[in-house]
């Protein structure tokens, strides 16, 4: 499988994962709402709402890895940004799905992003694996939905595997660098009540993942992709610190000024999930950043 068709590749994993890919000697195509230039990447047009996209794209493609949709913390959630946070997960994945169905292609393995969100916000303590059940909020609801149409492009006779992201770590982009600018000023604190549980994964082991499916064609069905050390927010806010040498003084931010700031996205910060990643790692996969430690000390270099 060396012709791989990335959606949402301009994105923070997109980026990454396509950088890792070009190094191993793949070809890598985009589909993207615009026609643009991107060096060594060839990129197809899609239209998700006028259900448009270029068959090329899928008659090239041997594999396809699928992380369209629009960010979760990148906007206010109002009823309208709340839409388009469904509808670029499921009218893409379907558009995918029906494009499969009337072309005649070489896709042998379908690997998509899902979400820890599936969980639900705050599941407390509770160790998290694939099977166990769904939350009943926004997010979780988005995540299902979103899944039922990625197991569609499994019936059609294509291996699938859905890899569940819990909280990204990277050094420019993404929630790290929002965690990491009030205790680099000195003004850092543990969020709500600090106890809640983040399972996070360091950018180079999530893209690095993707590729170890996408690579291991005996792997389908449903991963947790987080390392192996959930932290509680207090325990990350300490720990950076620490590595910065920066105090921390302030007490907990309380949660009704997140709620007062953030509205309904506020939950996401104040609830957690503590998600087992065992079954990717009895799949054989390791880890070059498996504890918070290692993963802070690269990011922080």
């Amino acid at each position: 499988m060396k012709h791989i068709l990335i959606t949402g590749g301009t994105g923070l994993i997109g980026q990454r994962l396509t950088q890792l890919l070009l190094e191993k000697g793949y070809t890598v195509a985009y589909l993207s709402r615009k026609k643009r230039s991107i060096p060594s990447v060839k990129v197809f047009e899609w239209d998700i709402y006028k259900k448009i996209l270029e068959s090329e794209a899928i008659t090239e493609a041997q594999a396809i890895i699928h992380l369209a949709g629009a960010g979760v913390a990148d906007k206010p959630w109002t009823e309208g940004y709340k839409k388009e946070i469904l509808e670029s997960r499921v009218l893409s994945t379907q558009l995918l799905y029906e494009s499969l169905q009337k072309n005649t292609h070489s896709v042998k393995s379908f690997i998509s992003a899902s979400a820890i969100g599936i969980y639900g916000f705050d599941t407390g303590e509770q160790w998290l694996e694939e099977n166990s059940p769904h939350g009943k909020d926004f997010l979780a609801d988005v995540t299902e939905k979103w899944e039922v149409e990625v197991q569609k492009i499994a019936n059609l006779g294509i291996r699938t595997v859905i890899l569940r992201i819990g909280i990204v770590f990277a050094r420019e982009r993404g929630a790290f660098p929002k965690l990491l600018q009030p205790i680099r000023w000195g003004l850092g604190a543990a969020l709500g009540s600090g106890k809640q549980f983040l399972s996070w994964i360091h950018l180079d082991d999530l893209a690095r993942m993707f590729i170890f499916a996408l690579e291991n064609e005996s792997l389908q069905g449903i991963f947790n992709a987080t390392a192996n050390e959930p932290c509680t927010n207090a325990e990350l806010t300490q720990k950076i610190a620490q590595i910065l040498h920066k105090p921390l003084f302030l007490p907990n931010v309380p949660a009704f000024a997140l709620k007062l700031v953030m509205g309904e996205m506020a939950q996401m910060v104040l609830g957690g999930n503590r998600v087992s990643n065992q079954k990717i790692v009895q799949a054989g996969f390791t880890y070059q950043f498996p504890t918070l430690q290692e993963a802070l000390k690269n990011l922080l270099q």
